[in-house]
């Protein structure tokens, strides 16, 4: 077990939602699953690539709900990869929302990000393609490497 695991509190819906990431992440797996006394899953520790997670039932109803104060960020390799991640997580009732941030159906707010971003939008070498790229995430929802890169270009 890591030292530091970030812990999901989640109401009833644990085994759904560790599910769905461990389906979501090809590069992912179930760790443990903790019963609980008075029936069901208590909780459950999950890996998503190389990041180990921990899930918590908090039973019935949502006694605390996820807001955007965290977050997870997901590096893409290519905008095949951006595409897979922010359609699977915004399925099913996920929102999105701008610059490459979204939330899907369980509250948790995500951002779906290329690989090259920072050398894209903060480039010391070229701070006005830098500053027309930042322009150009501001009106997007999903992040379109090609967009992002002609507007770095002026082009």
């Amino acid at each position: 077990m890591p030292k530091i695991m970030p812990c999901l509190w989640i109401d009833d819906r644990i085994e759904e939602m560790v599910n769905f990431y461990v389906k979501t992440f090809k590069d992912a797996e179930i760790r443990s699953t903790t019963p609980n006394p008075a029936g069901g899953t208590l909780v459950m520790t999950f890996r998503l690539h190389d990041q180990e997670y921990m899930a918590l039932n908090g039973g019935p109803g949502p006694m605390f709900k996820f807001n955007e104060s965290v977050s997870f960020s997901v590096d893409c390799k290519d905008q095949a990869e951006i595409d897979y991640y922010w359609d699977a997580l915004t399925a099913d009732g996920g929102e999105e929302s701008m610059c490459g941030w979204l939330k899907d159906k369980y509250g948790l707010s995500w951002q779906i990000v290329p690989y090259n971003a920072m050398s894209v939008m903060w480039d010391p070498a070229n701070p006005e393609g830098s500053a027309r790229a930042q322009q150009a995430m501001f009106k997007m929802r999903k992040l379109v490497i090609a967009d992002l890169e002609a507007a770095a270009r002026g082009s």
